[in-house]
């Protein structure tokens, strides 16, 4: 067995793993990088980069569908076609130049990448198995960072006619039909994509409503999309059955049963940490439920292990692994640094988009007035020309002082808007700066500056 020996051992190359372990070689510490598949992790091999690809070639087939039924805006189009395999190409493409990117940012970050699966022996030692043996790890510092897992639903196990998210984007061809469980971000992006690609699309959800992280008014836009793109949403309805040899679902809603055939079947009911295999029950550490537990410096409750991302308590975004990432980083390296962010931004790329930074209105303090005030994009003349004018900006600020304390929006192209958001709430900004700050016309985010303004003074054109 190989024996190495490091200052920090990082188990797990996605987003969170690969940015501190490149940070932190780039800082002077000497650190290696254990990974069982590609560079990248869930988020871009299998996720985030790879969804957003469909979405968007979802987007420009649906667009041209629309064209050739219509001529709209003036644009004529005659018989658009899908070139499933051309489009998976492409898409597997950005993936494999997004991953090199990454491998180059490691190996001249001077990082030792080390390719297997790894379990820890105590707090200092991992061992690594991978194809050509096994290597034994003794590390100063080791960074948990091995993400999450597609959940499954009991009694539909993932296989066959049954999908995981990672399935669904591996598919050879769009299905005629397919059922997606759960109406969450997950299950309404994918389930919208693959329905502006023709396949006849039916969402399962337990619960009375879709994306329950959000209140209803900034859902609604995305329930009525829905309805325009013909998905069938079954709310308060719960899977109960399945039978592959003829695929069909059996579905309890209330005291009623019915039965449902469809080609594809995908299950989307949220993500576990990825922890199994990893040993930690010979560390010991503290956990809240599957989570790892983490102080404000992302250390466990054993000096020196490290945990960041979706195997600790909290958002499962890659940009908070990433930021976690710069912390854990920073500290082996030693420098100061602590969790000190007031807000983790939310992005569901639903159509249309939703996004959320800080406080919902419902979540302010019981102790804490607030104004709330929203501006709508049927008053924005970008969002005219676009002709896509379904959706508000949203602030909720402290009636006092006219703090912002949260930023929602949907509508077209909101995810561009979302950094700005943050910014506002990060650097303590009034309603009175954002009002005060000239945004260009005609743009989207000008319905920012307006909802300001609505709380500052008035709005100019609400």
């Amino acid at each position: 067995m190989t024996d190495l020996r490091c200052k920090l051992l990082v188990i797990g190359g996605g987003p969170g793993g690969y940015v501190c372990a490149s940070r932190a070689a780039r800082l002077g510490v000497d650190t290696i990088l254990v990974e069982g598949n590609r560079v990248g992790g869930t988020c871009l091999n299998v996720g985030c980069i790879p969804s957003k690809a469909l979405i968007h070639t979802a987007q420009s087939y649906h667009h041209a569908v629309q064209q050739a039924a219509g001529a709209a805006h003036g644009v004529h189009v005659s018989d658009p076609r899908l070139d499933w395999a051309q489009a998976s190409e492409w898409r597997n493409d950005v993936i494999a130049r997004l991953c090199a990117g990454v491998t180059g940012l490691l190996e001249r970050s001077g990082v030792k990448s080390l390719s297997g699966w790894a379990t820890f022996r105590d707090g200092k030692t991992v061992e690594v198995r991978g194809e050509t043996g096994s290597t034994l790890i003794r590390a100063e510092n080791v960074v948990i960072a091995t993400g999450s897992r597609p959940m499954e639903l009991p009694g539909l196990q993932i296989g066959g006619r049954v999908l995981d998210s990672t399935a669904a984007l591996a598919l050879d061809h769009v299905p005629k039909s397919l059922a997606v469980v759960g109406a969450g971000y997950i299950g309404l992006e994918l389930g919208t994509a693959f329905a502006k690609l023709g396949c006849k699309v039916i969402t399962i959800e337990a619960g009375q409503r879709i994306l329950p992280l959000y209140d209803e008014k900034l859902t609604r836009p995305v329930r009525r999309r829905l309805d325009d793109l013909g998905i069938e949403l079954k709310l308060d309805t719960k899977v109960t059955g399945w039978a592959e040899d003829t695929s069909t679902l059996t579905l309890q809603s209330g005291d009623d049963e019915t039965t449902l055939a469809v080609e594809r079947v995908l299950v989307t009911i949220g993500r576990a940490p990825n922890t199994d295999g990893l040993g930690l029950k010979e560390l010991h550490l503290r956990q809240s439920g599957p989570f790892v537990k983490i102080d404000d410096r992302c250390q466990t409750s054993m000096r020196g292990v490290y945990a960041i991302g979706d195997v600790t308590p909290g958002l499962m975004l890659a940009h908070r692994a990433m930021a976690q990432a710069e912390i854990v980083a920073d500290v082996v390296a030693g420098e100061t640094a602590v969790w000190d962010r007031i807000c983790v931004p939310a992005v569901c790329f639903t159509d249309p988009e939703i996004v959320s930074v800080g406080y919902l209105p419902s979540e302010v303090p019981e102790d804490t007035k607030t104004l709330v005030k929203e501006f709508s994009f049927r008053a924005n003349g970008r969002a005219l020309t676009l002709d896509d004018v379904e959706g508000f900006v949203r602030i909720v600020a402290r009636e006092t002082d006219h703090l912002i304390l949260g930023v929602q929006a949907t509508g077209p192209g909101v995810s561009e808007l979302v950094s700005g958001f943050a910014l506002a709430i990060e650097a303590g900004l009034r309603l009175e700066d954002v009002a005060a700050t000239i945004h260009a016309h005609p743009t989207i985010s000008e319905a920012f500056q307006e909802a300001a303004l609505m709380g500052a003074s008035m709005a100019n054109h609400g």
